[in-house]
């Protein structure tokens, strides 16, 4: 239907006034339209005439296509367009756009480290991943999920150095008394040791180092054997349980995990080998990047002792993505706090790979923070787990609906993170997220459980024929018509927020429409269930996109 009207205003514009220009169409409140334009007014300085004598010229020719129904001229000379009800009806049975039909997309997100524990950073950063792929997909990509962790670096060397001290030395038969239960947490515990002893130690610090030399040696000569290398790996697989779990628990699958151990050799051949070229430079027996000639800062990709820093790492995470891929598009949705790392480490490869580069895009996004005040660590360490936030709206949900429904749970955290635009730190208020009332995750869902009802109640004849409607009816189908030009939207600009504000508006609409016209048992039956059956549908399929179920009953 936009894109319809776009032409049909391009083509007024150009048989009126014989130019060519960039046309917009906005949603007006309900009362002015079904779009508006302010072409007139762009228009105006070019053909030497006031808005107004360009939007009447214009008024006419527009109104001439068979799909609109009126034009109004409003204001200094914006045009504000009604379309005719089958217009409507035939934009929601379009469906969505397939911008990206046949187009290969790859995202990495969550990023957890083995050896750490997944925080609630990680919890956020995978739901604004998922739905972003979920976009992708919905607009025709072949998407590939990927995750990107560090294996090997200093926060493994900190974790092994007490580790074994835990275990009295290499002892791999130790591991055995840890129990399934125990086990990413006993992990964790180890890392802050491990950091603490790093920071305070002088001599634990140099063993620490030893130790993170220790781990790359094991790749280099593919050691499974040695006494170190058992606990190594044995750890490090209980790291991936641990993920596999947690991602099954929230219900956000990967294809792939990209070890740093994986892409690091590939990086420091091709940082060394651009180094030779000059797009690096060698430093006090380092190899950088120099970023003040971009507006940017100067970065170390492989350190004195020879290894990768996480910059070289992530250059040999994007070649080999490409290589794996060939994508369109590769999209990277991280904190917010490496938004200038990531500045450095994609200037450095535009300068050998510009199309990698113009192909990729970072997603920074903020950090989640408690209501109140509330102390934001763990016994763990200064920070808040992942699955203490997943306990505390269960808990929050029980008690504001005396059951417990993981739908509803994940429903509440998922919405009350993606309703805000990515960015911005945001605020999570576990009592509200699972609220009943107001603009949240459990709200949309009752709304869908509740017209799911309404539905079951009617006769099972329903009209195909949305024409004649009466004023309520229209503006209800208005409303959904404009679903597929807000998901466009939110994929293009890879902002989900654009679909929850659109479900909560679309929710209220229904609810007013609802209060206000019968629908079982009222001569408009046949009508009213079409209608609701179009708006419980596209809302079911928003929730989709969000991730959150949808379901008949609460």
């Amino acid at each position: 239907m936009k894109q319809e009207l776009l032409q049909c205003i391009t083509a007024a514009v150009h048989d009126v006034f014989n130019m060519d220009v960039d046309v917009e169409l906005t949603r007006p409140d309900e009362q002015f339209g079904d779009y508006a334009t302010n072409v007139a007014l762009k228009l105006a300085k070019q053909v030497g005439k006031n808005p107004r004598e360009v939007a009447e010229a214009l008024r006419d020719a527009i109104a001439n296509n068979e799909r609109v129904n009126s034009v109004e001229i409003a204001g200094p000379g914006f045009l504000n367009i009604t379309v005719i009800e089958d217009m409507l009806t035939a934009t929601i049975a379009a469906g969505r756009s397939r911008s990206y039909d046949g187009k290969t997309v790859v995202t990495e997100y969550s990023d957890p480290n083995p050896f750490k524990v997944l925080h609630v950073g990680h919890l956020y950063t995978s739901t604004v991943g998922d739905v972003i792929s979920n976009l992708f997909e919905a607009a025709g990509a072949t998407v590939h999920r990927t995750n990107f962790g560090g294996d090997v670096g200093l926060h493994v060397g900190k974790t092994m150095w007490a580790i074994l001290r835990e275990l009295n030395g290499e002892n791999p038969e130790g591991l055995a008394v840890i129990s399934e239960a125990e086990r990413s947490e006993w992990m964790a515990r180890a890392y802050v040791e491990g950091t603490r002893a790093y920071e305070e130690d002088e001599t634990a610090k140099q063993q620490i180092i030893e130790l993170n030399k220790r781990v790359y040696q094991l790749f280099a000569g593919n050691d499974h054997e040695s006494l170190f290398a058992q606990i190594y790996w044995t750890c490090r697989q209980w790291s991936y349980d641990y993920f596999d779990a947690f991602y099954d628990r929230i219900h956000t699958p990967f294809e792939k995990y990209y070890p740093e151990s994986t892409v690091a050799p590939l990086g420091l051949q091709t940082v060394r080998e651009q180094c030779e070229k000059g797009v690096y430079k060698e430093s006090n027996g380092a190899i950088v990047f120099e970023g003040e000639p971009y507006g940017l800062h100067t970065r170390v990709f492989i350190n004195s002792h020879g290894l990768p820093t996480y910059e070289a790492k992530d250059v040999g995470l994007i070649m080999q993505k490409w290589a794996d891929y060939h994508f369109d598009k590769s999209v990277v949705i991280t904190g917010s706090d490496i938004t200038e790392y990531m500045k450095v480490v994609l200037k450095s490869i535009e300068q050998f790979a510009p199309d990698l580069v113009a192909r990729s895009k970072h997603v920074p996004h903020g950090n989640v923070k408690l209501a109140g005040g509330v102390k934001m660590s763990s016994r763990l360490g200064n920070f808040l787990r992942a699955t203490d936030v997943l306990d505390m709206v269960a808990e929050a949900s029980e008690e504001a609906s005396g059951q417990k429904n993981d739908d509803v749970v994940l429903g509440a955290i998922k919405y009350a993170f993606l309703k805000q635009r990515i960015g911005a730190d945001l605020i999570f208020d576990p009592k509200e997220s699972v609220a009943i009332e107001g603009n949240s995750g459990p709200y949309l869902q009752y709304a869908h459980a509740r017209a799911r009802s309404v539905i079951a109640k009617a006769s099972e004849h329903k009209s195909d024929q949305l024409r004649n409607l009466q004023k309520d009816e229209r503006g209800l189908l208005r409303k959904i018509s404009e679903y597929a030009e807000i998901v466009e939207l939110a994929t293009n600009e890879l902002m989900p927020h654009h679909i929850c504000t659109y479900l909560y508006e679309l929710a209220q609409r229904f609810n007013s429409f609802y209060e206000h016209n019968r629908v079982v048992g009222d001569d408009r039956e046949a009508i009213r269930v079409a209608l609701v059956t179009a708006y419980v549908d596209t809302l079911k399929d928003g929730l989709g996109l969000l991730g959150i179920a949808a379901p008949d009953k609460m």
